[in-house]
């Protein structure tokens, strides 16, 4: 497939100028229009929420209806089983620091902000039932596990997934216009591709900042808790600055250095923090409502999923449940879509290798498991202070503040102080891994996948993301920002459901192209997979058996034999008309051969040189023998295709047979297309 046509002005500048400068110039032109008319822009937000609420609900609550429904089909089909990134491909990180990472980046501020408060403010006022009775209690947690369960991580697994497969499989683009491909070709390199990137780049850009914007009340009121520092804007203001400062810092060591060991650090902290809650707490209660908790969840799905309240009268005031849901669900829906591109991109950067099976499952289960069970030792935890009357004031106080709510629960344990400050260390690394991983994400969105951009461009964006914040904030506050959000996760919604289709189209196409592959065809192929007799007859072949061959014997077989085979195939296939490519790496290890069919999937024929651990039964001869560790290892020509490996060695082919063994991958791939008609 084409290689992404980013333009690199100089070597301080990597970016895709359409993307760059238009994501640019609207970023800055809502910043101006939100610090200049700031009671306008929070009117204009606010009206713009209300229109998206009251015309477009219905359609946010079909869109992640269909992505869950998506995610699931996809676990359970037989696409599970194909991996993002080529066959022979591995995992990068363990399951510890990917789930590590994936937690802090999708879910860290919104934990730490919600997780007393929102059980507790859907108790007092809950769309149905009676507030602050016990139907009450059991309707805040259905509804809170609804907003944080299996619909938000689907849609971080749906958009990561997508990402993750177009990029590390077929090689395009670690950008969201990739996932356009099969429903328009190389036409993603165009307007259309423009336009979807930018879509991204605007929306996490926005979207990075309603994180940010909810991180910061918090931060600043554990401040004004612990040491009694005025709880005002211009303090916010400071600590956005202060805390983007570091996030700088992070995303400029990179994704190991700063990003995995800040995640696996806060992972850590709320681990142990949450222990703490659990067993001072009403421990026994606290299991078992977590079990009821979640049989309500489920047996509730489907009909919390598509409830829109539409059979309720709408309220004068504009409350209700009607009100309520707008408030409360489309936001997460609009909030968790606008992250999407930027947790999504995140995720499928730290998931290379993992079967589309592995990811689904891990992304949607393991941290939804850890994120319901969070917010039923915090929310239950609560409930129960306000139901036995151990701290009756709670609820009020949340109400009157919900960013102080986590710090007057915490001060009914014991050592509140520093159990506190702990929890607003939290907060803050939450804020500074949020920033710094959207900030490499926005940079890669902005540069056309590019992993390697200059320093610069991602201080530019950190510092974007912290000045987006702020200026929201001062426009209106919280209630700016998530109108805002909700506004513009409209218009992505229409995207992600696009690039669904065309998800769904290429896995089709995969599907097909296996089972072409499968397919027998005559004549018999000249080399069946490695099983050819090589020159010299019967004991030629057992000598390949039984002997390792090094590094240099597979790379002189590479040159002498490999690459004259396909440069061989490549003349004959221009005879004919074809555009054909033979590309060597410097090293010499690595040689495939590429014919470009226009608007087909071109085909790829690649041999490349593999080290391995030489398998045990061979040790008894390296025990008598005195070379170094390293004769420890063998190495193979391992073909591979545009798929990836295909586990055989071409040590000991012919040239012929290389040719043979060339011929038949084509004539199987021209056999896939013609399936495809």
């Amino acid at each position: 497939m084409d290689s992404n046509p980013t333009e690199e002005v100089s070597s301080n500048l990597k970016i895709n100028p359409p993307v760059f400068i238009t994501s640019v110039v609207i970023i800055v032109g809502l910043v101006l229009f939100s610090v200049l008319f700031k009671k306008p822009a929070a009117e204009f937000f606010g009206d713009l929420k209300t229109g998206v609420t009251q015309y477009a609900s219905w359609f946010y609550i079909l869109t992640v209806a269909i992505i869950l429904a998506l995610v699931v089909f996809l676990i359970v089909s037989r696409y599970g089983d194909i991996k993002l990134g080529p066959d022979h491909s591995e995992p990068d990180y363990s399951y510890a620091s990917w789930f590590a990472m994936l937690f802090s980046a999708g879910m860290g501020i919104g934990l730490m902000f919600y997780g007393v408060a929102e059980p507790v403010l859907h108790y007092m006022s809950p769309p149905m039932a009676e507030p602050g009775t016990i139907d009450a209690a059991k309707e805040a947690m259905r509804i809170t596990f609804f907003h944080w369960g299996l619909h938000a991580w689907s849609i971080y697994a749906v958009v990561a997934m997508i990402l993750g497969y177009f990029s590390f499989r077929h090689g395009l683009p670690l950008t969201l216009r990739s996932a356009l491909y099969p429903l328009i070709g190389k036409r993603i390199y165009g307007f259309w591709g423009h336009l979807v990137d930018i879509f991204a780049v605007v929306g996490t850009v926005f979207g990075v900042a309603t994180s940010l914007g909810l991180g910061v009340e918090q931060v600043n009121a554990g401040l004004h808790y612990l040491f009694d520092l005025p709880d005002t804007e211009n303090m916010r203001v400071v600590l956005i600055i202060s805390i983007t400062a570091l996030a700088t810092l992070s995303v400029v060591t990179g994704l190991d250095a700063g990003i995995r060991r800040l995640s696996e650090l806060n992972l850590a902290l709320a681990f142990l923090l949450l222990m703490f809650v659990l067993c001072l707490g009403p421990t026994l209660f606290l299991l078992k409502t977590y079990v009821q908790n979640l049989g309500s969840y489920l047996s509730t799905l489907v009909d919390m999923t598509f409830n829109l309240y539409a059979y309720q009268p709408v309220a004068e005031d504009g409350g209700g449940p009607q009100g309520w849901i707008s408030g409360w669900t489309l936001f997460y829906w609009g909030w968790w879509i606008s992250w999407s591109p930027f947790v999504g991109m995140f995720i499928a950067r730290i998931s290379r290798g993992r079967t589309i099976r592995e990811f689904a499952l891990g992304v949607m289960l393991v941290p939804a498991a850890f994120t319901l069970f969070w917010m039923t030792v915090f929310g239950d935890t609560a409930i129960n202070m306000i139901l036995t009357g151990v701290y009756e004031n709670l609820g009020a106080q949340v109400k009157a503040d919900e960013a102080v709510a986590l710090f007057h629960f915490l001060e009914q344990f014991p050592w509140s102080g520093l159990v506190s400050s702990i929890a607003t260390l939290m907060v803050v690394v939450f804020f500074v891994t949020s920033s710094d991983s959207g900030s490499m994400v926005v940079d890669m969105l902005a540069s056309g996948g590019h992993d390697d951009t200059p320093v610069w461009q991602r201080v530019f964006w950190a510092s974007s993301e912290g000045i987006v914040a702020i200026a929201l904030m001062l426009a209106g506050g919280l209630g700016a920002l998530q109108s805002a959000t909700i506004a513009l996760a409209l218009p992505f919604s229409v995207v992600l459901l696009v690039a669904c289709v065309g998800l769904l189209r290429s896995l089709k196409v995969e599907g097909i192209r296996k089972l072409s592959f499968q397919a027998s065809l005559a004549p018999p192929p000249t080399v069946h997979m490695g099983h050819s007799t090589p020159a010299g007859g019967w004991k030629a072949r057992l000598r390949g058996m039984v002997h390792f061959p090094g590094k240099a014997r597979v790379l002189q077989y590479v040159a002498e034999v490999a690459a004259p085979a396909l440069q061989s195939v490549a003349e004959e296939l221009r005879g004919h008309g074809l555009k054909v490519e033979v590309n060597e790496s410097d090293e010499g290890d690595r040689v495939y051969l590429t014919v470009d069919l226009g608007q087909e999937m071109d085909f790829v024929y690649g041999v490349r040189v593999r080290g391995y651990t030489r398998p045990s039964i061979s040790m008894r001869q390296l025990e008598h023998s005195k070379r170094k560790a390293e004769s420890d290892r063998y190495y193979r020509a391992d073909v591979f295709l545009s798929e990836g490996g295909q586990d055989y060695d071409l040590m000991g082919f012919t040239r012929e047979q290389v040719i043979g063994d060339v011929l038949d991958q084509y004539e199987k791939h021209m056999h896939f297309l013609h399936m495809m008609r």
